[in-house]
């Protein structure tokens, strides 16, 4: 009788859509019951999706989310069920988790660690929880924990899981992903594992919002630190375990916090027949990166109700690995390919954009720009006056190719999809309300060196060259003027991008980043601080790196401190 089966329902609902929500969540819970299981959790904030952000702090937001928990309560019968949801208790809103069994809420726990870092906000928006709670079923002690209750050593939930020797810690969560980060949280569960001496139930949530991508990932660790078993990830998945304590005891020990204790009784299961752990086999670096791409793209389409996404193909790399990404994510007959030609594009990029649109299978639209430009540099010859073209004229063009995206959007409904990199945008190599117009930035966050990485993976995949193999060998041009080349603005991506690296997401001063010229470094340095102001105008996108710009960077624009630094090192005798 020391058994008891548990799920973890691994979901991707939609912020906000509560109803929809509800019913997910009963499917689910029928899902599990009919497993077999005792108890299935639910991921951090699942009734109404993580973040809300200020939502949180309109009274009917959390007042509609009760009354969703109340619909759902009758809905979990024969089984009990741990569901993620905003509890407003003492005029306090709470990230809470409610513990519902065979048709009864019998507990609510608040939680108490508040992550308030990166793209967290918690404590704008929740109380700190006060109190654990603790239930047994079938002689074995549960203690319920809620994401960042885990990452803080020697935290309250880490004493009341110890000193009131649980056997097990049902955590539930909302991490978002980076590369990388599963090691990450498999180092956190463990170290909390063998801390408590209990084995942990980790669920993450799924499903992209915004420019976060959670990824899911549940485990069940042992108190050893072994990873017991652990889901798909990037899917929606159920993890289901019997778990086994051998070291119950009808007494319960002495209570070294004031906690509420629950005495739950589990359904009986006839041939149940026991479940062997399964432990999903891992991506790699470039492969979580491409799953979460399609994922976030995927869910930012869908959950905003767009049909059709539309790009704009220049015959080059990014513009090739976002199509490719968004025929992944949507399907062929949902992405349109867009070729805008000038005097500058060369025969070769043009025939590319074709190329790559038949081996996606994509609808190909062809609107050239020559014409266009022309009538705007007619248009503006009197107030430029005399003297060469400069950087307006490149600027021109790429707003034309802007205008016609948004054309397309406006008369279709289609969303656009933009294909600048990180590398590009951390410094200002893109153009303000040209090709930074769109309504989503697939690319945002992948560096330039990584986005040839993950070309490499696509047509390893396919087995062929699904991206011309051309595209991928040419050099890097924005093809605004002629014989243009990227190198002619910015040092080597091979040299840029660990710059980039060291200065945006470990934080480094320039002077600390030693492994390059200084000069370079600075000027890397200079232009990324001084186009802040482009960054904060443009669309959102997939966050794969562990800081992203948006809300992991925030940074304000009016900002001279660069200057004063560089002015105090060549002070330096």
């Amino acid at each position: 009788m020391n058994t008891v089966r548990i799920a973890q329902a691994q979901i991707n609902p939609t912020l906000g859509d509560l109803n929809g929500n509800v019913d997910k969540i009963a499917r689910w819970i029928d899902k599990a019951r009919e497993g077999g299981a005792d108890i299935v959790t639910f991921p951090e904030l699942v009734l109404c999706g993580y973040l809300p952000e200020d939502l949180l702090i309109r009274a009917g937001f959390i007042k509609d989310n009760w009354s969703a928990l109340q619909d759902l309560i009758p809905r979990c019968l024969g089984i009990c069920a741990i569901v993620g949801f905003p509890h407003l208790e003492d005029n306090k809103v709470f990230n809470a988790a409610a513990v519902i069994c065979d048709g009864k809420l019998m507990g609510i726990y608040n939680k108490i660690e508040l992550p308030n870092y990166g793209v967290f906000d918690e404590k704008r928006y929740f109380h700190q929880g006060s109190g654990c709670l603790i239930f047994s079923m079938n002689q074995i002690r549960f203690s319920v924990t809620i994401c960042e209750d885990l990452w803080i050593p020697d935290s309250i939930t880490e004493s009341c899981a110890r000193n009131n020797k649980a056997h097990a810690v049902l955590s539930i969560s909302a991490s978002p992903f980076h590369a990388g980060k599963l090691t990450l949280r498999r180092f956190i569960v463990e170290r909390f594992a063998k801390a408590t001496n209990t084995t942990v139930f980790f669920n993450n949530l799924l499903g992209g919002q915004d420019e976060l991508v959670f990824d899911g990932g549940a485990m069940v660790v042992g108190p050893k630190g072994e990873v017991l078993a652990s889901s798909q990830r990037f899917k929606e998945d159920m993890l289901v375990t019997d778990f086994h304590a051998s070291d119950v005891s009808p007494e319960l020990p002495s209570w070294n916090l004031k906690l509420p204790f629950m005495e739950l009784e589990s359904a009986v299961r006839t041939n149940r027949i026991p479940l062997e752990n399964t432990v999903a086999p891992q991506f790699t670096r470039v492969e979580e990166i491409y799953q979460a791409l399609i994922l976030g793209t995927r869910d930012y389409v869908r959950k905003n109700g767009f049909q059709r996404v539309v790009i704009g193909l220049s015959g080059g790399i990014d513009s090739a690995l976002t199509a490719a990404i968004a025929v992944d994510a949507l399907g062929r007959d949902r992405v349109v390919g867009v070729t805008m030609p000038s005097q500058y594009t060369s025969g070769e990029t043009f025939s590319d954009a074709a190329a790559l649109a038949r081996n996606l299978e994509i609808e190909l639209i062809t609107v050239p720009v020559r014409d266009i430009f022309e009538s705007y540099v007619h248009a503006l010859a009197e107030p430029f006056c005399e003297g060469q073209p400069g950087v307006e004229f490149e600027n021109i063009q790429a707003r034309i190719r802007g205008n016609i995206l948004m054309a397309l959007s406006n008369r279709f409904g289609w969303l656009v999809l933009t294909t600048g990199n990180k590398s590009e945008i951390a410094v200002g190599y893109s153009t303000l309300y040209g090709d930074m117009a769109g309504g989503f930035a697939v690319i945002k966050d992948v560096p330039k060196t990584v986005v040839y990485d993950l070309a490499e993976y696509i047509n390893a995949q396919a087995g062929c060259s699904l991206i011309p193999q051309s595209i991928i060998d040419r050099a890097p041009s924005a093809e605004l003027r002629p014989d243009q080349k990227d190198e002619d603005s910015l040092p080597p991506y091979s040299v840029l991008d660990p710059i980039l690296q060291e200065y945006i997401e470990q934080d480094k001063d320039p002077e600390e980043i030693n492994d390059y010229d200084p000069e370079i470094v600075w000027e890397i340095v200079r232009m990324v601080d001084c186009n802040e102001y482009k960054r904060r105008q443009a669309p959102p996108g997939v966050k794969i790196t562990p800081k992203a710009f948006g809300k992991d960077r925030r940074l304000p624009i009016t900002n001279r401190y660069l200057s004063y630094k560089r002015s105090r090192v060549r002070k330096k005798p």
